[in-house]
């Protein structure tokens, strides 16, 4: 939803947004708003998490920030050039981390947990729209999941593994949060904003791993390529429980977020990444008795789709949303796994702003990693499992509370691990 948010579409462009009742800050006087009508808009967002874990590798609770403040230029009115946008967006994360400490899990239990603390530029890139925007070219620093293999109907959920799939965050470094690569990324839409494509190639190691703490441009040797490519189908009808998708709101609107408002949200997609260096296998050796080099792969294909919606009321309904992703195995623990889940937007009418989700994830663990656990007398699971419910109330329209609970099975894969509750909550603020 990030960049669907900073779609090129100026139809509502003039119209400043209501900064006093939407942020915490307010307009500052009104140079807020000025600065939006010059083509500068700044943002800024705090996320704490408080997490206690009960099981896994140890008792205990830790508290997690993630601070981001975000600027977007509209270089049209600032500079002439049509159809242009440029962004950036600071991420700044500490806290002692939950799992790292306690829970031992291989997918994670925080989104917004990171192995190191650290500020780091995630965003830094300039997109240029042809064709009445539905073609753009981005190109700079650049998370890929910002917009591939994304469930909205998922956001709100803690875990990390409905974002980035789980086996793809444990290769070699993809460009991720809180890691993010220089690189291209261009997108195509065609049937009315029906039917889109996207592809993205990156450097294929983030940053400097040397500095883990540092935003780095390098192209050292070795680092290889990365490319992902996803095709989606957003219908415009999403059944007849919905009223039909005006075209014309699409194209006025971020597409995702005109299906989300009008309509109700549908969405199918398949995906597929690539590395272009190679990386030691886990089991397979050469002639020379040395691990065989291979280069990683996988894929993905995910639906979802609002169901029926919430007393006839616009804006509440039910989400049904789901993920298959599958990689290559060959020098990571995960080669499968599948989010199911669904979202009910507005559980009450006295509270149509709030959201209840409830996600399970399974997480396969590959055959060659089982065996090499095994050949050092460590016993191991088919798979790790993770349950969770959140519930975001939103308090104002700058302040969010967000209690969360998750049950892992297999923490680490260890099949004598034992199982792990989490019970906490997180606190959004919007500045």
């Amino acid at each position: 939803m990030l960049l669907a948010s900073l779609s090129l579409a100026t139809a509502a462009a003039e119209t400043a947004p209501d900064y006093a009742a939407t942020t915490l800050s307010g307009d500052w006087g009104g140079a807020r708003s000025a600065l939006w009508q010059r083509g500068i808009a700044l943002e800024g967002g705090l996320k704490l998490d408080h997490l206690h874990n009960r099981g896994g590798a140890s008792d205990g609770g830790r508290t997690l920030s993630h601070l981001e403040l975000k600027l977007r230029a509209d270089l049209e009115k600032l500079l002439g050039w049509s159809n242009a946008v440029a962004y950036v967006n600071t991420d700044t994360d500490a806290g002692a981390g939950i799992n790292a400490r306690h829970t031992g899990s291989l997918m994670g239990v925080s989104n917004i947990e990171v192995p190191v603390p650290t500020t780091r530029l995630l965003h830094a890139w300039l997109q240029k729209g042809f064709f009445d925007d539905r073609f753009s070219l981005l190109a700079g620093i650049y998370p890929i999941d910002a917009e591939f293999f994304t469930l909205d109907a998922a956001a709100t959920l803690l875990h990390p593994a409905y974002g980035p799939p789980a086996d793809l965050s444990l290769t070699n470094a993809p460009s991720l949060f809180n890691s993010a690569a220089f690189g291209l990324r261009a997108k195509a839409f065609f049937a009315d904003r029906e039917v889109y494509a996207m592809a993205a190639l990156m450097d294929g190691i983030p940053n400097d791993p040397a500095r883990p703490r540092a935003t780095a441009i390098r192209f050292a040797k070795g680092d290889g390529a990365f490319v992902i490519g996803e095709i989606g189908w957003m219908p415009l009808e999403t059944g007849h429980t919905f009223e039909p998708v005006d075209p014309a709101l699409v194209r006025q609107t971020p597409a995702l977020a005109a299906h989300e408002k009008y309509g109700g949200l549908s969405k199918y997609a398949l995906g597929f990444w690539r590395y272009g260096n190679r990386v030691a296998d886990q089991i397979d050796v050469d002639a020379d008795g040395k691990p065989l080099q291979r280069r990683a792969q996988g894929g993905y294909v995910l639906a979802e789709r609002s169901l029926f919606s919430l007393g006839g009321e616009a804006g509440r309904d039910v989400t049904a949303f789901g993920r298959y992703a599958f990689s290559d195995g060959h020098a990571i623990a995960i080669d499968r796994m599948w989010n199911l889940g669904l979202r009910l937007r507005g559980p009450l009418a006295s509270r149509p702003d709030d959201s209840l989700t409830l996600g399970w994830t399974r997480s396969r663990l590959a055959a060659k990693w089982r065996a090499v656990q095994a050949a050092a007398g460590i016993d191991t699971a088919p798979a790790e499992e993770a349950f969770e419910i959140t519930w975001r109330a939103a308090l104002t329209p700058w302040l969010a509370l967000q209690p969360d609970l998750q049950y892992i099975r297999h923490p680490g894969g260890a099949a004598a691990a034992r199982h792990a509750t989490l019970v906490g909550a997180r606190v959004e603020i919007i500045f």
